[in-house]
């Protein structure tokens, strides 16, 4: 035995050798494929830390935030090469995506102020590699209603995707607090205080709601709204660091990187480094230790109650994390759980994989729950048509009720990235208003050719970035609005300071019909 145990020993030390050399093998190999590393790629605008955050007031940011412009524009757009000068780079000063050339850079942080006294303030916090646009069709029906809207940029988001590779999750958190900051001190207690969260959003202003529950100075938000948020994400993850290691060494600098891909998005990174999802993943892991302690303790009563909107395929986030991660340890404080089923058209059906025709039955099977679900669902005939599938706080039973919506011709489900969007949104809508021109439409192409053409997967583009059932959205967050916030006549989406155009969010809808209540169903 004592011999036999140092051989047992060496074996599994060397088969352990052999694969982790391995694995960093495969790992060099194919960070090395596909596109190489651009300028913007390299240079990492620096931020402010955590400290400065919690002792910088809105003023402070914006002036911090356009010094960080100015630098992206000295050390990235004003030193391209010529072979970086074409018309999809968002970096390009003549690029039709080139954001500083709107009328408004939507990747800033901004106000909306309503035009008399506010009745209430709300937070905007938008999601990972994304910006202070995609939450701006919300903000503006906010502001309509009589909120102050603030919306801030997180740290290392709207300028180069490289600043996602030198920030951190409390970083995004500590910019969590500024805003609630600037939105109390516009519309201060007993006014009421919502935030809006998608995705990565998401999980920072739950984070935020737990934090305020164990620390009295921090604000307590009235009213939670979470759009696909991202409680839960793959265990791949949680060992993204690894894959960054060879970066460490300069011959292998792509290896600090999960894709690198053309950035013609104006809005929104499409290359994506490593520490992304290590930042990610180290949220939503604090996020869930702070839930299964708080309910440990009879503490989460005191957390305002959640209107989650969420797909039930995302291949983002976790939709069983948001169930099984959130909704099942919250007590019965009002919360509500709206699921986007696919499109169960019988032309479809077919060609539906098995996990998506039973994703709606695992994610909801028959049982008391204490949250209200509503699940958003074809009409028992089969066709386009949606209605609304509603199970009350424990009960079994479900009320049906017409909503006059569609699915849209060809779409088979909606995603992650579409629910904030409305169809007429300029940038990523299936049916695009005119209101304004970001140089390109997204969600809008007619895309038929032969691959390998483009200069991006077709599966990007190919993915639904609106949402048609956003005017039911809308409609299902105006509940959660108190009785003082009157509908005003609306306005132009204004940054304070700043000058844009309207964007119109006109609902997809059938010819009228009354709702109906259906008689109740055991689910």
């Amino acid at each position: 035995m004592r011999i036999a145990m140092p051989r047992l020993l060496k074996f599994i030390l060397i088969l352990a050798g052999v694969a982790l050399l391995t694995f960093f093998g495969v790992r060099i190999y194919d960070s090395q494929r596909g596109l190489p590393l651009e300028p913007w790629h390299k240079f990492a605008p620096r931020e402010m830390t955590v400290d400065e955050l919690d002792h910088a007031d809105w003023r402070a940011y914006l002036d911090k935030e356009a010094e960080i412009f100015q630098s992206v524009r000295a050390h990235v757009t004003e030193t391209l090469p010529e072979e970086d000068k074409v018309p999809y780079n968002r970096y390009y000063a003549r690029s039709p995506v080139y954001p500083p050339s709107f009328a408004q850079d939507w990747n800033r942080s901004y106000l909306l102020l309503p035009p008399s006294e506010p009745v209430g303030a709300v937070v905007l916090l938008h999601g990972l590699t994304d910006s202070p646009y995609s939450l701006r069709h919300i903000g503006a029906r906010y502001r309509d209603h009589g909120f102050v809207v603030v919306a801030i940029r997180a740290p290392a988001h709207g300028t180069t995707p490289a600043a996602l590779s030198a920030t951190d999750w409390e970083s995004w958190l500590a910019a969590t607090r500024l805003a609630v900051r600037e939105a109390r001190r516009l519309a201060p207690k007993p006014l009421p205080l919502h935030i809006v969260g998608f995705s990565n959003g998401g999980s920072l202003a739950l984070k935020y709601a737990l934090d305020a529950i164990e620390n009295e100075q921090l604000a307590r938000p009235d009213n939670l709204i979470l759009i696909s948020p991202m409680v839960g994400i793959t265990r791949f993850a949680r060992f993204a660091g690894l894959a960054g290691l060879p970066a460490y060494l300069p011959a292998f600098a792509k290896a600090a990187w999960l894709s690198v891909l053309p950035e013609f998005n104006p809005f929104k990174y499409n290359s994506f480094p490593v520490n992304g999802a290590r930042q990610s993943y180290r949220l939503t892991d604090a996020l869930q230790t702070q839930i299964s302690r708080l309910e440990r303790e009879g503490r989460l009563a005191a957390l305002a109650p959640i209107l989650t909107f969420q797909s039930v395929m995302d291949f983002t986030v976790s939709t069983q994390a948001v169930v099984s991660g959130l909704y099942s340890h919250l007590p019965a404080n009002g919360s509500e759980l709206v699921l986007f089923d696919v499109n169960r058209n019988a032309k479809f059906g077919p060609l539906l994989r098995a996990s998506a025709e039973t994703a709606l039955s695992r994610l909801a099977p028959p049982e008391q729950r204490t949250y209200r679900l509503t699940v958003i669902t074809n009409t028992d005939e089969g066709t386009d048509d949606v209605v609304e599938r509603v199970v009350e706080a424990n009960s079994t039973v479900d009320h049906t009720r017409a909503l006059g919506l569609f699915y849209p011709k060809g779409v088979f489900s909606l995603s992650h990235v579409a629910l904030p969007f409305p169809l007429t949104d300029s940038l990523y809508g299936l049916a695009p208003d005119d209101t304004e021109n970001f140089g390109v439409n997204l969600g809008a192409l007619p895309l038929r050719g032969e691959r390998g053409t483009l200069i991006v997967s077709m599966d990007a583009l190919l993915r639904m970035s609106s949402n048609p059932f956003f005017p039911y959205m809308v409609e299902r967050i105006e509940e959660r609005l108190p009785a003082t916030a009157k509908l005003s006549v609306k306005e132009p989406i204004e940054p304070v300071g700043r000058t844009s155009k309207p964007s119109p969010s006109e609902p997809l809808r059938r010819p009228a019909a009354p709702p109906s209540r259906g008689s109740g169903r055991a689910r």
